[in-house]
């Protein structure tokens, strides 16, 4: 499908704009490997390939759009310097970019952001400020900072030269996988989604073929179904979501007719969908991704991608803090329930706590924590509840242990 504006062109950078960034983007950006993924072309059905910008320098594919932005900045706007906002990646992209290019850069973070991020963006060479606690409270300072001082902000989407950066990463993947038939896309802004899909549809027009683009977002954070419904840019309220690089409010106003006129789908996913998919990553892929930037893996996983052809999925970015990730692979081990929390109502006496590890030793599942409590009112006066922590091998076992512990006579109720 094209939906193309007067002249038969598409909306945004042309495809000259695109090799020009990319020419840009080279002096500092890692041509980041592209990988196969057996276990998620069998769900899917068709070949399923990993284009790791997890791996990019500074952690993101976000180097690309920040460095091709600065690289255009006349000689006047580089010596006022350059200032963000920023809870990760978009502060470590301008960051790198400046101390590469000579260009002093302030950076506005969360008072919260995670510590590794908040290094990484020192160690670049930026002066970090912290202010708020959400994405918006900086955003709003770096604005007035920019008015104040005249420094040029940097925008993370809404840019013309940063949409053309992000899209240099289409041309890695159309050179990687020439017969690529499908891309499957994060969605925050917008940036990357509608830099990629400007730049491979181009290029594949010219081999007198298309490319499906597919975006997904977080469920909890999805701006542009309703926009794209209404067809004007719509601002929501985000709820908190594990994949925190992605939760935009609103479309960009560049962004929004490039991803109505060329993305071909939009879908979201779930927090437990993307902590699943993270332990999928790891386990089978061997890499550590960001939330943000496994959520198109999520949407394979859920089903929610339909077959066609050699599917490429974007993984975005790898910058999360390990505390996070502690956290993400308890909740992944339970969306996919190889790891339950049960609460058993017991007679108060001896032995049962021997008894119910002894029925859950022999279907084979593994006790990881155990709390006996007599202090809970939701059990009668001769009763204890335990919680239990067990891990199994998948929704199977897991139902086939709690089958075993009915057919002893008990009630286990699952937290999760």
């Amino acid at each position: 499908m094209f939906s193309v504006m007067e002249n038969n062109r598409m909306p945004g950078p042309t495809l000259a704009d695109y090799q020009k960034a990319r020419e840009r983007v080279a002096e500092v950006a890692d041509i980041t490997p592209m990988q196969t993924s057996r276990f998620l072309a069998e769900i899917l059905g068709s070949p399923v390939f990993l284009k790791c910008e997890n791996l990019q320098r500074t952690g993101s594919f976000k180097i690309r759009g920040a460095y091709n932005r600065l690289a255009g900045l006349t000689d006047e706007e580089k010596a006022r310097g350059v200032v963000a906002a920023s809870a990760g990646n978009h502060a470590q992209g301008v960051a790198f970019a400046a101390r590469e290019l000579g260009i002093k850069s302030t950076i506005f973070m969360p008072v919260g952001v995670p510590l590794p991020k908040l290094q990484a963006t020192r160690h670049y060479g930026a002066e970090v400020i912290l202010r708020g606690h959400t994405v918006d409270e900086p955003l709003r300072a770096a604005a007035r900072f920019a008015e104040d001082t005249g420094a040029v902000l940097i925008h993370p989407f809404d840019h013309f030269d940063v949409v053309a950066g992000q899209g240099t990463l289409a041309l890695e993947v159309f050179d990687q996988v020439p017969q690529v038939d499908t891309v499957i896309v994060p969605i925050g802004g917008g940036g990357l989604i509608s830099g990629v899909a400007g730049a491979i549809k181009q290029r594949a027009r010219e081999d007198g073929r298309n490319v499906r683009v597919i975006g997904v977002q977080a469920a909890n954070a999805a701006a542009y179904p309703p926009s794209l419904e209404k067809d004007e840019i719509v601002e929501i309220t985000t709820t908190p979501t594990i994949a925190d690089g992605i939760a935009v409010s609103k479309p960009g106003e560049i962004n929004f007719p490039m991803v109505r006129d060329l993305v071909d789908e939009v879908i979201t996913v779930s927090d437990d969908q993307t902590a699943y998919a993270l332990l999928v990553l790891l386990e089978r892929a061997k890499l550590v991704v960001e939330p943000a930037g496994a959520v198109g893996v999520a949407a394979i996983l859920a089903g929610k991608i339909a077959p066609s052809g050699n599917t490429v999925v974007l993984l975005s970015g790898g910058n999360i803090d390990p505390m996070m990730m502690e956290r993400i692979i308890s909740h992944g081990l339970s969306a996919s329930e190889r790891y339950l929390r049960l609460r058993i109502p017991l007679p108060d006496r001896p032995g049962q706590l021997a008894r119910i590890s002894g029925i859950v030793a022999e279907a084979s599942a593994n006790v990881v924590e155990v709390l006996h409590s007599r202090h809970n009112n939701k059990v009668q006066f001769s009763q204890v509840q335990l919680e239990l922590h067990i891990e199994t091998r998948g929704p199977e076992h897991a139902e086939a242990v709690l089958a075993r512990l009915r057919d002893e006579g008990f009630d286990p109720q699952v937290d999760f």
